[in-house]
């Protein structure tokens, strides 16, 4: 039995703690809001998660620093962390698990991404997902804490790979929900996402990710699932947009804090400083910012077109 820990208690937070209750461990859930979850054990004060063996960090991206600086305090090399997001922090687009390697005396990372939604997780439907680590016993741990016959696990050791390409496929799903809420047929959206898979090889190794791993479950393997019509809240935020809405009444309709956003502006910043060329990045950016679906689609359709 595991001592687990999770930080967070929205829908990702709660579908882990509830995967590891399942597996018969002991679940310490911390969050600001009132976390009673049957099977596990609510606390307030980050201290209480020192006797774990692994936390999950299910908390959106810009409250991850300020989290691992107060809890590592009171962890060691011993702690395992892993997390959930898709962000990338700051205008650096820094990896979630180096935020937590600066800020934490621990060591042992894990990034948890892929085709996983929180209600496949939270009821075990079948499932998979990718955990980058570059320690073998970060995989074994996840998979003992939440695995199972229905949710395979698989692993890399490109975890800055996997959290690029997570990343990617969280701004990238934001653009196909715009997309299908515009009209956008099943062609028009193939082409995006392709030349955007494209795009993202191109930049990843500016960021220390290898390319490769946008091929497997944390990149392509996660937008097939966008594709086959999860429904994430990247998509519902999309389609808000196309109805006109503003992005924060559109933010609201998502329920959920959206890295995408972020990371499109920041991505394309970054983009512009190397001189690499970006334009789905910066059309997206466009979109974020209130370009027409009519001059969205203008500026994708003018580019040469060149040899794949």
């Amino acid at each position: 039995t595991l001592n687990v820990g999770v930080l967070g208690g929205g829908g990702f937070g709660r579908a882990i703690a509830a995967a590891a209750v399942r597996n018969g461990h002991d679940v310490l859930l911390w969050s600001r809001r009132a976390a009673d979850m049957k099977g596990t054990t609510a606390v307030t004060h980050l201290a209480e998660l020192a006797a774990n063996d692994v936390t999950f960090f299910a908390v959106p991206s810009p409250y991850v620093e300020d989290l691992a600086k107060e809890l590592g305090a009171h962890l060691d090399g011993r702690h395992q962390l892993v997390h959930v997001s898709r962000g990338l922090v700051g205008d650096d687009l820094e990896p979630i698990s180096q935020v937590l390697r600066r800020v934490t005396p621990c060591r042992r990372m894990g990034a948890l991404a892929g085709p996983l939604v929180a209600e496949a997780l939270a009821d075990g439907s079948p499932s998979g997902a990718i955990l980058g680590s570059h320690f073998r016993e970060v995989s074994d741990t996840v998979r003992l804490a939440i695995g199972s016959p229905k949710l395979r696990v698989y692993d890399s050791r490109d975890i800055v790979g996997v959290e690029f390409a997570s990343a990617m496929v969280g701004l990238l799903a934001l653009g196909v929900g715009y997309g299908q809420g515009v009209g956008a047929g099943p062609a028009s959206l193939a082409v995006f996402l392709t030349r955007a898979l494209h795009e993202a090889a191109r930049l990843a190794p500016s960021l220390g990710a290898d390319p490769v791993t946008l091929q497997g479950l944390a990149g392509v393997g996660d937008l097939l699932a966008v594709v086959a019509g999860d429904d994430r809240p990247e998509i519902l935020l999309g389609r808000a947009m196309a109805r006109g809405k503003t992005l924060a009444d559109a933010a609201s309709t998502a329920g959920t804090h959206i890295e995408g956003v972020q990371i499109a502006r920041r991505l394309s910043a970054h983009a512009r400083r190397l001189q690499l060329p970006a334009p789905i990045t910066d059309t997206l950016v466009g979109v974020i910012e209130g370009m027409s679906a009519e001059k969205a689609m203008q500026a994708l359709m003018a580019r040469d077109v060149g040899t794949e």
